[in-house]
């Protein structure tokens, strides 16, 4: 990893369909020639510190404290991160050089080109898979071998095993292979993207004395997604074995190209540009849009191989050729190609011991006088803290909503959910008795084929199904319900929340909910719903901030109005939590208000493009990344206010995306007793935290958090208040 990231801006994206080949070779000029960068840049670079963040996940998978199996689950996240990363953000730097972009970005105090950018880039990727390798073979392999769990070759199998791999392989596998030997009435298929592939090179044994040899010829099968990547194999009590699916038909692949000799073979993988280029036509609505565009990503030019580092160098170049790639857009892996796939070993090995305890969110118990959730949120607000608050209570609010026959309307976000979600369900049912609006966003990254069924089958039950703002995602996190109260009084009833509507996530990510019933709060998102529905904008949110309308720059006045509360000598600090800071207005806010005295801690799980610590500029900020058993998903800010703290909550990322191309919500917590939880108990934890905390260093580093005393695990903390709590509710 770089010692010292370099400053980047928002990048955009031509509108174009994509095109992404370099015009111009890489140089090892552009990791050290004439723009290199000053020593302290006032920004990093926004990929090279994505990288460093997924560098801190590789250490979870490194270190030997977390249980095995958590280890390779690690490691696969790994993988599936820089899938994202090479696919999105690669491909889009490909694209930028491809278009004629040869000018330094706007502000890149390096003065580095595209092209120069990407240079440095391949050197740090090429670097994370070797240590992404040497994880898995000199860590990983040996404490799985250890534990009796082993990844067979065909050769490694027993007779018993044999006979079990030739009768999956005849019944299961065989007959969705489809081999290809490419020659001029057999092009080389259509590879999809990531889909693995074995390439092999053939000769054919057709040839007469008199007949030259024949020149070798590429074969090619792909290996079917529909079957689990690691076949389980019959093996002694207590030994689990397994035999990955591509050796497995690799064993039988003289049987599938009957007539040629085959003199090498090697598993490959293509990363395609999955960025989607959306031609907005009148014709079409935005759901037909996405739909059609989907069925490109799949197909979109390659940006990155993976092969077995054992494949020979004429495979090796004949792949490359056809995919048009740079030699440094290859990478040879010293294991199995596709990581991710290890993901499997963690669900088929039943080893309780080598996983993480099972852990259950305490569920929110009604006071004794509520006969019902409503009842409850009449007198109270009620704040959850996910995974360790039970998910369970967002449901039911929503499935409350649609059983009770007072509640006359519905109106809710969708970005991502699960497969088989209860919310889903319900919302649909809701609609036979009540007016139910639902606002999909179908631009949600790779769950966009899933939003659009859910669209679909909720328009066909009646649901009013919309799709936001052209041009804006809709990533805010609302549920608004009104209801007619047996007092006779029509109220609304809300929830807000910081995480999407996903029963699966919210039990391995961390996020907070917020159900109320203020009135200040509700008619504020009456007011967004109608943004969302009909583009119908209102003088004022308020209470709420709402991007892109008011949250930046209120943002920036509510960091200004602690630089006034330091000056005039008041209490004056700030500590916020969220995923992502990279907005230059706001880093440039926080930096003006540590030289005016603010204390400033920041809780940053990835991209942090902010330099703390830097003296004259932002001595007064620390900032510290949490990376652990669950992925730290809530946005949270507290503002020391002069003494009059302030706590908001909401689905923003402090990025220009979040803020001017979203429409996103950050909401307050006003009651005491629960803007103090948010204060002392979630962000004091993380705060503290010495085991799983990383200390972002002036130059660019990340270094573990010191232990002064006693260790201490915001996580493991949160999860010991809620089960304490649990049992003193029963």
């Amino acid at each position: 990893m770089p010692e010292t990231p370099l400053l980047e801006t928002k990048s955009t994206v031509a509108k174009s369909r994509p095109a992404t080949r370099r015009k111009a070779k890489p140089t090892s000029k552009g990791v050290s020639g004439k723009s290199a960068p000053p020593d302290e840049p006032l920004f990093f670079a926004r990929d090279e510190s994505w990288m460093l963040f997924n560098k801190r996940v590789l250490q979870e998978a490194e270190d030997p404290s977390n249980p095995l199996l958590e280890r390779i689950k690690f490691l696969a996240i790994t993988a599936s991160n820089l899938d994202e990363f090479i696919e999105i953000r690669v491909a889009g730097l490909l694209q930028h050089i491809e278009d004629g972009f040869t000018a330094p970005q706007r502000s890149d105090e390096g003065g580095r080109t595209p092209q120069q950018r990407l240079d440095r880039l391949d050197v740090i990727l090429h670097g994370f898979v070797e240590a992404q390798y040497a994880c898995w073979n000199d860590h990983l392999l040996p404490a799985l071998r250890a534990e009796n769990i082993r990844l067979l070759n065909w050769r490694d199998l027993d007779e018993r095993q044999r006979e079990f791999g030739l009768t999956f392989y005849e019944n299961e596998v065989d007959p969705l292979l489809t081999p290809v030997t490419i020659d001029p009435s057999h092009p080389f298929p259509r590879v999809l993207n990531k889909a693995l592939c074995i390439a092999l090179l053939l000769r054919s044994k057709r040839s007469g004395k008199s007949t030259p040899r024949p020149a070798p010829v590429l074969g090619v099968v792909t290996v079917p997604r529909a079957l689990p990547r690691l076949v389980p194999l019959p093996s002694a009590e207590g030994r689990f074995d397994f035999l990955m699916l591509h050796k497995l038909i690799e064993s039988q692949v003289e049987s599938m190209f009957r007539g040629y000799e085959v003199l090498a073979r090697a598993p490959f993988r293509v990363t395609r540009n999955s960025n989607l280029y959306l031609q907005e036509e009148e014709s079409r609505s935005v759901l037909e849009s996405v739909r059609a565009e989907l069925h490109n990503r799949r197909k979109g030019d390659a940006v990155r191989m993976e092969i077995e580092n054992s494949a020979p160098e004429e495979i090796v170049e004949r792949l490359r050729m056809n995919f048009e790639l740079d030699k440094v857009q290859v990478f040879c892996t010293k294991g199995p190609v596709n990581l991710l796939r290890l993901m499997n070993l963690y669900a088929g090995v039943a080893r309780p011991d080598l996983k993480f305890p099972h852990f259950q969110g305490r569920k929110y118990n009604l006071s004794s006088k509520s006969a019902n959730l409503f009842d409850e949120l009449r007198t109270k607000d009620i704040l959850l803290h996910h995974p360790f608050d039970s998910y369970a209570t967002v449901e039911g609010f929503v499935e409350a909503s649609v059983e009770d026959p007072a509640v006359v309307s519905m109106e809710q976000t969708l970005y991502r959910t699960s497969e088989a979600s209860p919310l889903f369900t319900a919302l649909t049912e809701a609609a036979l008795t009540k007016e139910v609006t639902v606002v999909v966003e179908l631009m949600a990254r790779f769950d966009e084929a899933s939003n659009i069924r859910w669209a679909r089958e909720m328009e066909d039950a009646g649901v009013g199904v919309f799709h936001g703002i052209l041009g804006l995602k809709t990533h805010c996190k609302l549920a608004l319900v009104v209801r007619r109260d047996p007092d006779g009084v029509v109220r609304r009833y809300a929830h807000l929340g910081t995480g999407n509507y996903n029963s699966v996530t919210a039990n391995f990510y961390t996020d907070v909910s917020l159900l109320t019933a203020r009135p200040e709060i509700t008619s504020a998102m009456q007011k967004v719903f109608r943004y969302l529905t009909a583009k119908a904008e209102s003088e004022s949110y308020a209470p709420l901030l709402v991007a892109p309308l008011t949250l930046a720059p209120e943002l920036v006045k509510l960091i200004a109005r602690e630089a006034s509360h330091a000056k005039a000598g008041r209490p004056a600090a700030i500590v916020a939590k969220m995923n992502a800071l990279l907005d230059r207005a706001t880093i440039e806010a926080l930096y003006a208000a540590s030289n005016a005295g603010v204390e400033i801690d920041l809780i940053v799980r990835g991209i942090c493009a902010l330099r703390p610590g830097v003296k004259g500029i932002s001595e007064r900020i620390r900032v510290r990344s949490i990376v652990g058993r669950y992925l730290e998903h809530s946005r949270i800010v507290s503002f020391a206010n002069g003494g009059k703290p302030e706590v908001f909550c909401g689905s923003a990322d402090w990025m220009p995306r979040n803020l001017f191309d979203r429409c996103e919500v950050l909401f307050p917590v006003d009651d005491p007793a629960l803007s103090t939880r948010l204060r002392e108990e979630i962000l004091g934890a993380y705060l503290k935290d010495n085991v799983k905390a990383r200390l972002l260093q002036p130059d660019g580093n990340y270094l573990r958090a010191p232990v002064n005393g006693k260790a201490f695990s915001a996580q493991n903390y949160l999860m010991e208040i809620a089960m304490v709590e649990r049992v003193d509710s029963k």
